[in-house]
């Protein structure tokens, strides 16, 4: 009980930490408790003794469960950053000897997240709804995992992509994120070829309304949800085969793993998915074995 006491205590403490230091809103100081109180429970059905006993170990054990949960590589993601801002909170308030979080930056969290598809795993996929398809809503499907992939976009903002966004002088696409951010991101030629194709010629046929500037529509020229697209995506998994844990945020993992994987800059990802924090972005990216073993073996000299 007096284990009980204390963690609720420190939660209360950085509570009020991070409204009256930090600014953050209710909402923000809510989700953020939510989250900790959840692995705070973890903690306690572990038998480890609050905040301050804890682990690297016991950290990368807690993620894994929520991977074993279920739990989406975002809300995993956040949980994370949840934890790393509570011990960086600890250590400045000597609650704690060190700060442990630095495990963000351990290859054990690369097998906590979602599996991540391979480009041929990716072309699969896409061919689920032909590119050449007649049916406007065949189609449809197609240009959205096309943007998604391309883009690297959350399935929100998928959903909230609007025709004024598309700039197709430019290659780009513009995209609101979270916090109401806006970014630029390069769409890429067949996304951008593909996207023109849907927009002049199947999105009519789905009787949009003047005033609805959402580019991908339902049958009834609605906007399509989240949840509608989650679907296609779970769909075209299903149906080229692929036997992993997919959903919409994997296209936004692939997005990143393959761009690093080919030479892509950390920075330049970070900015293109809209992360405010570079350790956000290695969490979501992963580093190929291989290509770092052909890394050192072409430029160290001992190699």
């Amino acid at each position: 009980m007096h284990e009980e006491c204390a963690t609720h205590d420190v939660l209360r403490d950085f509570g009020t930490f991070l409204s009256l230091e930090k600014g953050l809103g209710k909402n923000s100081v809510g989700a953020y408790l939510s989250d900790l109180r959840d692995f705070a429970e973890f903690l306690s059905s572990n038998g480890i003794s609050g905040f301050t006993s804890v682990g690297r170990d016991d950290i990368v054990s807690y993620l894994s469960t929520c991977n074993t949960r279920g739990l989406e590589s975002s809300s995993i993601a956040r949980r994370l950053v949840a934890i790393k801002v509570l011990f960086r909170y600890l250590f400045q308030e000597r609650l704690v000897v060190s700060d442990i979080t630095d495990v963000m930056d351990s290859p054990k969290l690369w097998r906590i997240l979602p599996d991540f598809l391979s480009i041929s795993e990716v072309e699969s996929i896409l061919s689920v709804f032909p590119e050449k398809a007649e049916d406007p809503l065949t189609f449809r499907n197609r240009v959205i995992l096309e943007v998604m992939y391309a883009c690297g976009l959350r399935v929100s903002e998928t959903a909230s992509l609007v025709v004024h966004g598309v700039h197709f002088d430019q290659g780009i696409v513009r995209v609101t994120g979270k916090g109401d951010k806006e970014r630029v991101i390069p769409a890429g030629r067949k996304a951008l070829e593909l996207l023109k194709k849907y927009l002049e010629s199947c999105r009519p046929q789905l009787g949009p309304s003047p005033r609805e500037d959402r580019v991908f529509l339902s049958r009834n020229g609605l906007p399509l949800d989240r949840e509608r697209i989650w679907g296609i995506v779970k769909e075209a998994a299903l149906r080229a085969g692929i036997g992993k844990n997919i959903h919409p945020h994997t296209l936004r993992h692939s997005f990143a793993s393959h761009l690093l994987e080919n030479g892509a800059d950390l920075r330049i990802i970070q900015e293109m998915l809209g992360h405010a924090d570079i350790a956000t972005t290695q969490i979501y990216t992963h580093v190929d074995q291989k290509r770092l073993l052909n890394v050192h073996r072409q430029f160290h000299p001992r190699a």
